[in-house]
């Protein structure tokens, strides 16, 4: 990895708390910088859409996004309008916008584009992510021209199920930013 290349963490909705793998290898990480989306718990796609070009503009260099959950569906939204090019993405747990799971706070997150990125990205998807299929996130990464890596029975890929500070994502992204 390039000593001078920016990592944008992009955590979903309700912010990464203290224990989740994206707080945990941002405090490994200090010149990483964790993107202020806004509101958390209410998410408008347009307002996190204009916080990411924000933030990627203010980059001396195209930044790594490492996305998680809502974050994904924000990504493939932010690249289907700019014509700034990252060095890549990390998105994991992609979640179904259509699911009856999809969180009913979260707003125009609907039609998710489903055009090839400019830029390499990596798909990273649970077969028991209660907020999106195995297949779903297949589809994205296939439509996305993302490389595709199931990991198995791994929930939503959070804290919550058990995830903390995620050593083998953690491999995973050291080895995509190679």
């Amino acid at each position: 990895m390039q000593i001078d290349t920016p990592v944008l963490i992009l955590p979903g909705i309700g912010n990464s708390g203290p224990q989740h793998w994206q707080t945990l290898w941002e405090l490994r990480h200090p010149q990483w910088q964790r993107v202020n989306l806004g509101n958390w718990n209410g998410p408008v796609c347009e307002d996190w859409v204009r916080a990411l070009d924000v933030a990627v503009q203010a980059c001396s260099y195209p930044p790594v996004l490492v996305a998680h959950s809502l974050a994904c569906l924000l990504v493939a939204h932010w690249a289907h309008r700019s014509t700034i090019v990252p060095k890549g993405a990390f998105l994991v747990a992609v979640p179904d916008p259509q699911s009856a799971s999809f969180p009913a706070t979260a707003h125009g997150f609907v039609p998710m584009p489903m055009a090839p990125f400019a830029f390499r990205s990596l798909v990273i998807a649970s077969a028991n992510d209660s907020l999106g299929s195995l297949a779903h996130a297949k589809h994205c990464a296939i439509a996305w021209g993302s490389t595709f890596v199931d990991i198995g029975q791994a929930g939503h890929i959070n804290a919550d199920s058990g995830h903390g500070e995620w050593s083998e994502g953690y491999m995973l992204l050291q080895r995509f930013m190679a």
